[in-house]
């Protein structure tokens, strides 16, 4: 992540980053299929969709998604004085290169794509038939695209402001009050 920053994505090979590693090109492209996926961060999609299935289907769609989101940005930024600060400066450097970086937008948006799926995938019975499919994969659509608008500003604000409650405010501001379970400050 440094050789990124300090030089530009571009200006970086794969063989820069082996020989910062002291590794070889071969090794870490066994761990990286590719340039791109050493700067973005996986979300977890699995455990999102997890924390979705388990959640009440009693309670609307987008605060089931949303929670997801929120938790799983708790996690990204989690731990315990310097292990936190670390955690937000590397999630924050990600961001900021999948911001300025054509090559790294185009697959955060693939990656954003297959979170959805993965999110209505774990609804299961509540997003069967086409319009339930629907409501489902355009509520989720919805949280995903509230979390981008989110994470951009976190970047924006230099990380100023928690990253879970600036994705509590996103979707309050896009489906009102009730999107969230607790009212967060931000």
């Amino acid at each position: 992540m440094r050789l990124f920053t300090d030089h530009g994505y571009d200006a970086v090979t794969v063989a820069d980053v082996a020989e910062a590693a002291g590794v070889s090109a071969m090794t870490v492209y066994r761990h990286f299929p590719t340039k791109e996926d050493l700067v973005l961060i996986d979300q977890p999609a699995q455990l999102i969709a997890e924390h979705v299935a388990a959640s009440s289907a009693a309670q609307p769609l987008v605060r089931r998604v949303g929670s997801a989101l929120i938790d799983a940005a708790t996690n990204w930024t989690g731990g315990n004085g310097d292990e936190q600060a670390a955690n937000e400066r590397f999630l924050l450097d990600c961001l900021r290169l999948m911001v300025s970086t054509p090559a790294l937008r185009a697959r955060h948006l693939d990656s954003q794509y297959a979170l959805q799926q993965a999110i209505v995938d774990a609804l299961g019975d509540d997003a069967t038939g086409p319009d339930a499919a629907f409501r489902a994969q355009a509520a989720t659509s919805a949280c995903i695209a509230a979390m981008h608008t989110a994470l951009t500003r976190w970047v924006e604000d230099n990380g100023h402001t928690k990253l879970p409650d600036l994705i509590a405010r996103a979707l309050t501001a896009s489906f009102g009050d009730d999107a969230v379970a607790t009212r967060r400050k931000g």
